[in-house]
């Protein structure tokens, strides 16, 4: 009888074990018992298995995906003689609604004042430019057409290092060419190629011909507008975010140009070496006399440490953030000079025209 009560004792004791070892297991991974009854065993869900294709994600956008081709005279001066060619550039664009407005970039527009665009259906239009935004590099084109397949927009366009994107464009003059990569980095803004920079930085290739298509989620969903990449480096290519882009468009349509708030002055980034106690703040490198910025008591030297509350830490972000508040509205700034700080506010005016890119 001894040996019954032992072997049951321990039997027991197992049982007991069993299940506080269960119950401790399924208060750290909540997740656990619905994934066993769904036949998952542990090793097979720990990691999301990547899918074997993105062709539905493609095919959701690609049909809104265009080709253009642009024609433009370029003189040319041989000796004492002005001769004058024809250039011609491709490039690509994205359907953004169902009556042909099309999203590309300026520098694939230039100086043209329309485009032949070869749509997914295999129709030739010529495109008319709305408007163009070198700031951005961004350009807006329109076909007379209806009923045309238009790129889906996420409900939230943000993008993360490490997620997976897709491009679609007119690569090397081959229309609908898809890459794939990921997202490397987002944010930008030191590229030096347009004065507004926000660029997502992907290794997913972008040719030439590649600018002004789509870059993609693995939803089918459009995040960016494919816009350069690197002479000097391999899989290092960038787009433009498409809230951004969208901004910029609907300006475009409603104005005929960007309402963009200007603080009249230019600025640089703080060398760490030099920079103040909190880690934060811009340098002043200009101030346009009679601007805004003048008018509100800043000087060049002075260090700019918040915008409406919001400690302020990069010369790019900045600027993009200014350039988002409309003309006539108010800023509240933050200066720094030498061992003073001072609270000050500016009345932003529309920025003026730039020089010609």
């Amino acid at each position: 009888m001894s040996q019954v009560r032992d072997l049951l004792g321990f039997v027991f004791r197992a049982v007991v074990a069993g299940l506080a070892l269960a119950f401790v297991l399924l208060y750290l991974w909540p997740t656990l018992a619905q994934r066993m009854a769904n036949g998952e065993s542990p090793a097979e869900s720990a990691v999301s298995p990547a899918p074997a294709s993105y062709a539905d994600a493609v095919n959701r956008t690609a049909p809104a995906v265009v080709s253009l081709q642009t024609r433009t005279i370029q003189p040319q001066i041989i000796g004492e003689r002005a001769l004058f060619r024809m250039q011609v550039d491709d490039g690509s664009g994205v359907l953004m609604s169902e009556d042909g407005y099309i999203l590309t970039n300026h520098h694939v527009i230039g100086n043209a004042q329309k485009a032949r665009v070869a749509l997914w259906d295999g129709r030739v239009e010529l495109a008319n430019v709305v408007g163009s935004d070198p700031e951005t590099d961004l350009a807006v084109l329109k076909i007379d057409q209806a009923g045309l397949p238009v790129a889906p927009i996420p409900e939230d366009s943000t993008v993360r290092p490490g997620d997976v994107v897709l491009a679609i464009g007119n690569a090397l003059g081959l229309s609908h060419t898809v890459t794939m990569g990921i997202v490397s980095a987002t944010g930008r803004n030191d590229l030096r190629a347009s004065l507004y920079e926000d660029y997502i930085q992907t290794d997913a290739a972008i040719n030439v011909g590649n600018s002004g298509g789509a870059l993609i989620n693995t939803r089918g969903e459009l995040v960016g507008i494919s816009t350069r990449n690197t002479v000097d480096a391999q899989n290092i290519a960038f787009a433009i975010p498409i809230g951004l882009a969208l901004n910029v468009m609907n300006q475009i349509i409603d104005y005929g140009s960007v309402r963009r708030g200007w603080l009249g002055a230019f600025y640089s980034d703080i060398r760490p070496t030099v920079r103040n106690d909190t880690n934060v703040g811009i340098g002043v490198a200009q101030v346009i006399k009679d601007g805004p910025a003048w008018n509100a008591g800043i000087r060049q030297g002075d260090i700019i440490l918040s915008l409406d509350g919001e400690m302020v830490a990069d010369a790019g972000q900045f600027l993009l953030a200014i350039s988002r508040r409309e003309p006539g509205s108010q800023v509240e700034l933050e200066v720094s000079r030498g061992s003073e700080q001072f609270q000050t506010y500016a009345t932003l005016i529309q920025q003026p025209p730039l020089a010609p890119q």
